[in-house]
């Protein structure tokens, strides 16, 4: 690995870390940082965060510090990966985030500008790279998550209209979304993989209907989404149609790598901190537990590392994004589950009872939507075997069979 800055971006590491000082203030990892509201479980406060990522998002726009590595013709910076990898680094310590904009982008820009119109290029990306419109993502239905290729919602052109009909789950941030990227069944005689299309779709047209899903942490994150008879514009295809699935690659693979790279709410020297306040650190079993915590956080380091040396020194080969994404959860729950332990009885309260306002517990319990999220752990260990190392891809007898003679929950 060779992480070192070159002069080049060291300078522009002095750069980012001078505009950071100039528009933010340092993480100070309490509360009292806003950049944390994502776990507010109150509607108003969750309104706010949205407002402040929204707005930190068109500072970074203004000042042209949004889109980095996208090109110049499509609004970014037309830099390297590697200059967006140093921005991260720096904004890491920061009390600023775009929130789920952030995400967005990295889920919508890529295949808008691998697969979209010039038309839909030049409507859709400006705006997304300011953070003035919102985007989600509707891929996942009650009966085709891990498989998604069994997905059920259809769509039938109707002229120069597709009218969609179905219901789409786990719709991260669809209550605050203005255009969905929606993938729907064109060709049922198609096999599963063919026959789909990749529609934008206006979150406010006549037929969807939006109901979020209260998770056991009491926040809302995610939705179920209706549609009903809603209609789309031919224009709104993107790519060509029955080759959806080519475009929602395009998707898959920013979000797998996406979550695998994600910040932390938590860290070792939170748990580390929690255990000294807790006088539990000359226990032999917790002391072994913590070094588990900080050997795999530090190889979930070393693995950034390996990716910044393939991505700005073009050496080596980068980790696959089904080991970062698996990897990044396993540890994620180890640490969160050791936390409320250190807790003791106090681990078994919740809220404003519990320790650290129970900040620990409600960690436990959303470590469920980062296995889930983006594919299963399940589903990646599959693709770390068939892609990384080679082995022989599991048998698909459905592989060819016409998606209308599939069995379907």
């Amino acid at each position: 690995m060779d992480f070192e800055d070159t002069p080049e971006e060291a300078a522009f590491r002095q750069e980012v870390r001078a505009f950071l000082e100039a528009h933010a203030t340092l993480r100070t990892g309490t509360d009292a940082d806003w950049s944390r509201g994502n776990v507010a479980t109150d509607p108003d406060q969750q309104a706010e965060y949205v407002r402040r990522c929204q707005e930190w998002q068109r500072t970074l726009y203004d000042h042209g510090w949004a889109g980095l590595a996208w090109p110049k013709a499509f609004g970014g910076a037309g830099r390297s990966p590697a200059h967006q990898i140093i921005f991260n680094q720096e904004l890491a310590v920061f009390d600023a985030t775009s929130g789920f904009i952030g995400a967005a982008q990295q889920l919508v820009g890529p295949p808008l500008m691998r697969h979209g119109s010039r038309e839909q290029q030049a409507r859709y990306l400006g705006p997304l790279l300011r953070g003035d419109e919102g985007w989600c993502q509707l891929f996942s239905e009650p009966g085709a998550g891990s498989d998604l290729a069994c997905l059920a919602t259809r769509a039938v052109a109707d002229g120069d209209e597709w009218v969609v009909n179905g219901q789409k789950v786990w719709t991260s941030a669809a209550q605050h979304a203005d255009f969905g990227i929606l993938l729907a069944r064109t060709d049922p005689d198609a096999p599963k993989h063919k026959g789909i299309t990749f529609f934008i779709v206006d979150m406010r047209s006549p037929g969807i209907e939006i109901r979020p899903l209260v998770q056991a942490t009491g926040l809302t994150h995610f939705n179920e989404v209706f549609l009903t008879d809603v209609r789309i514009p031919a224009a709104n295809v993107v790519g060509e149609v029955g080759e959806g699935w080519t475009v929602a690659r395009t998707v898959l693979a920013s979000e797998a790598g996406m979550i695998g790279g994600a910040g932390q709410s938590s860290t070792f020297d939170a748990v580390l901190a929690l255990a000294r306040e807790c006088e539990r650190t000359a226990d032999p079993l917790i002391r072994q537990r913590l070094a588990d915590v900080y050997i795999r956080e530090r190889i979930i380091k070393f693995l950034g590392y390996r990716m910044q040396t393939a991505i700005m020194h073009k050496r080596g080969t980068p980790p696959d994004p089904s080991v970062l994404k698996n990897f990044f959860t396993t540890t994620l729950s180890r640490r969160v589950e050791l936390a409320v332990e250190l807790e003791g009885a106090g681990g078994m309260l919740a809220g404003s009872d519990a320790p650290q306002d129970g900040f620990w517990q409600q960690q436990v319990m959303a470590q469920f939507s980062s296995r889930i999220g983006g594919g299963t752990n399940e589903v990646h260990k599959n693709m770390i075997g068939e892609r990384a190392l080679g082995l022989p891809a599991e048998p698909r007898a459905d592989k060819d069979v016409p998606w209308r003679d599939l069995p379907r929950s």
